[in-house]
């Protein structure tokens, strides 16, 4: 038998459904892990001991005072300065702020009053505790802090809240203050200095002045009284700028203009050096080429009106061309006239230039120290006067600079802890856990979960799907709740044969424990109810256990025919259902472990094939014992039976690949133990259609060839024995 050909591994698609399972499955680890955050949660948040919360509200500015200063130099306030604010916050949580709040409060002692401490507290452990209870809240946009406090005590929290406002207000005063009184001292040294050189440099220029007999008419003068040369030098200065701007403009206009083509030349002169005549004879072209092209279109080309219309036009186009150019040469003319104007001018101011650095020279140093001395008075004077406004800015209130918005009052609601916000949390954050680990878990199952997975893992149909602790269809007979899964496969088993021939059939599983025996039990079972003679053949010599279904003996079984101990009709047992037979295992000896390849194996398959319609084998798990894969080998057929969520999937593709490596011929799937309630899924496969086939059954029609709609054949009722 040919094995079946692997198809390519189909895309996995999830389904919400999908989801949907893993939560039904998984509800007890979601509920567990819910349950376990939620109480946590709850418990926790009973035991925590309460907190009352105060909050005063500053307004907090740079440094400015009340009123503006004798400089008007005020700042303005209320500018949002994220960097300024976070540095205020630093400031009242520094011991700077704190130690204050703690002295003005003694909380040294009430504190060490209240945790029923020994020693005092050290005024470092304090202001942990204190800064610990302490947070700050910038308001968005503006220049608001919010100062809270927490305690447990809901009078001290205000008190406490209010006085590091208080605290903070005083030392941003006293701070400005002592800064300001150090600025002063500067100033007033810095004053004594400048007088003094001021004294000196006076003297040095009363005597240059001397020195040189230079006449200073004017004592408050930094330089030479005005003369005639200086002013004759700004005057042809003047001149010279002016004659230069217009040299430059019109040499910069003509050469623009001399490097345009002739039609952006005709558009451009009339703007830049406009002409009368050149405008009338622009407008008498543009009249003549309208006229021309309407009488092209009415009289054609070679009509004299046209020919007459076309001279007038190549005569106007002549004179403007002619106007142009000598636009041009006039434009020349006085660009040549500007540029020796230019030159007469740059040599009268290099005359005057000489002659005033003359008197300059003369009057330099005179005039350097004056300067000096003007700059230092200056400077004396700016001292006196800033230090005036600093010693009034002294005095000036500056209550401004941080302003008390809202004062904190004692709040008799408790706001830590949040119950419940706790609690909400802990039902979201449970939730979220409980589904994660789930779904966690779920990962890290490869096992069978769905029918999806062994078709698209394995590449083969799944015929049937046995749901969860199905009893023995013998023991509940024909109309069991379970019998309706086994005649599902058992159509669909007969309908997967290729040919009717095919009786004989294997039933294997990768591992122990996946529901072997059982599935052969009761698959048998329905076969003979519905008239077949069936033969059920317990192959699986390491642990026998169809004989413990029966309750019959296993003294004699396959292993007596096999070593020619005994014949076939003493080994087969008869059971309580008439068509269906048992041949048990019987005992096996320690020196015959392969008898199952042996050639009395295959005759005895053979001989039962005639015998019965159906003979189905038992056998151990196909993984661990050599004896499956030699019986898969044997027989017509092999179903592989998976237990749900038991065996990865790894080990069932493995137990597939080593039928098909023997040449078995696999019919398909028994997807077994399934738990319908966990998985509504597999219920459309079993429980649904269970009333409507069960009822129907009974009284199905008998087709040609004497058997009924299932394919099966009917009971036999001619009283032959079964040999």
């Amino acid at each position: 038998m040919e094995p079946l050909k692997t198809a390519p591994t189909p895309e996995i698609k999830l389904h919400f459904l999908d989801y949907w399972r893993i939560i039904r499955i998984r509800k007890t680890v979601i509920l567990a892990v819910f349950l376990l955050v939620v109480i946590t949660a709850t418990v926790v948040t009973m035991i925590l001991p309460e907190s009352f919360a105060s909050t005063a509200k500053i307004k907090v500015d740079r440094d400015v005072s009340d009123v503006a200063s004798l400089g008007g130099g005020q700042q303005i306030s209320g500018v949002y300065d994220p960097y300024f604010i976070q540095t205020e916050f630093e400031i009242i949580q520094s011991p700077l702020v704190l130690d204050q709040v703690i002295d003005n409060l003694g909380l040294g002692a009430r504190w060490t009053k209240k945790f029923n401490m020994e020693t005092p507290l050290k005024l470092s452990d304090t202001r942990t505790i204190l800064g610990r209870q302490i947070e700050l809240r910038p308001t968005r946009n503006t220049s608001l802090i919010e100062i809270r406090v927490y305690s447990d005590n809901k009078d001290e929290a205000a008190e406490i809240a209010n006085e590091i406002a208080k605290c903070y207000a005083q030392y941003r005063q006293d701070q400005r203050k002592r800064l300001t009184e150090n600025g002063i001292k500067i100033f007033l040294d810095e004053i004594r200095q400048q007088s003094n050189e001021v004294a000196r440099l006076e003297k040095v220029v009363d005597n240059l002045r001397q020195e040189s007999g230079i006449v200073d008419s004017d004592p408050q003068s930094i330089g030479p009284s005005p003369g005639m040369e200086p002013q004759t030098v700004m005057h042809i200065n003047s001149l010279k700028i002016e004659q230069e701007m217009k040299f430059l403009q019109s040499e910069k206009t003509l050469t623009e203009l001399k490097k345009l083509p002739g039609k952006k030349l005709r558009q451009a002169i009339p703007t830049t050096a406009p002409d009368g005549l050149l405008n009338l004879l622009l407008q008498d072209l543009l009249t003549a080429q309208t006229k021309l092209v309407s009488q092209r279109s009415d009289l054609g080309e070679l009509h004299p009106d046209v020919v007459r219309t076309m001279n007038m036009v190549k005569d106007i186009d002549s004179k403007i061309d002619d106007r142009v150019e000598g636009i041009l040469i006039g434009m020349e003319a006085n660009v040549a006239a500007l540029k020796a104007a230019v030159d007469g001018a740059e040599l009268k101011l290099a005359s005057a230039r000489s002659n005033d650095m003359k008197v300059a020279r003369e009057s330099r140093e005179y005039f350097r120290q004056k300067q000096e001395l003007d700059r230092l008075k200056k400077f004396r004077d700016v001292l006196s006067l800033r230090t005036l406004q600093e010693k009034i800015d002294v005095i000036i209130p500056k209550s401004n600079m941080v302003t008390l918005v809202g004062q904190a009052e004692p709040n008799p609601r408790p706001v830590r802890p949040n119950r419940t916000l706790n609690i909400a949390l802990g039902i979201i954050i449970g939730l979220v856990v409980g589904v994660g680990l789930a779904f966690f878990i779920e990962y890290l199952d490869t096992s069978v979960k769905t029918i999806d997975d062994v078709e698209r893992s394995l590449q083969a149909p799944v015929l049937g799907v046995i749901p969860q602790n199905v009893g023995y269809l013998m023991e509940e007979g024909a109309e069991s709740p379970h019998a309706e899964a086994y005649r599902v496969l058992r159509t669909n088993l007969l309908f997967s044969r290729k040919d009717d021939k095919l009786n004989t059939i294997a039933v294997v599983s990768a591992g122990a424990g996946e529901g072997k025996s059982t599935t052969v039990y009761n698959l048998a079972t329905v076969f003979a109810q519905s008239g077949q003679r069936v033969l059920m053949v317990d192959s699986d010599l390491r642990r026998p256990t169809l004989h413990k279904l029966l309750n019959v003996t296993n003294s004699l079984g396959l292993t007596n025919y096999l070593l020619k101990q005994n014949t076939l009709e003493e080994v087969i047992q008869t059971t309580g259902l008439g068509n269906l037979d048992l041949l048990a295992s019987g005992k096996l000896p320690s020196s015959s472990l392969g008898i199952l390849s042996s050639a009395q194996m295959k005759n005895l398959i053979t001989e039962l094939k005639q015998r019965y319609d159906f003979v189905f084998f038992d056998s151990p798990p196909i993984m661990g014992v050599s004896d499956a894969s030699i019986l898969a080998s044997e027989v017509d057929m092999t179903l592989q039976v998976i237990q749900y969520r038991r065996y990865p999937q790894p080990m069932n593709i493995r137990a597939k690949q080593l039928i098909e490596k023997v040449g078995g011929n696999l019919m398909g799937i028994v997807l077994n133990n399934i738990n319908m309630s966990q998985d509504e899924s597999y219920y459309y496969y079993s429980g649904y259609y269970h009333d409507y086939y069960s009822k129907n059954e009974a009284s199905e029609p008998v087709s040609p060839g004497g058997k009924n709609g299932a394919g099966t054949e009917k009971p036999r009722t001619d009283g032959k024995s079964k040999f």
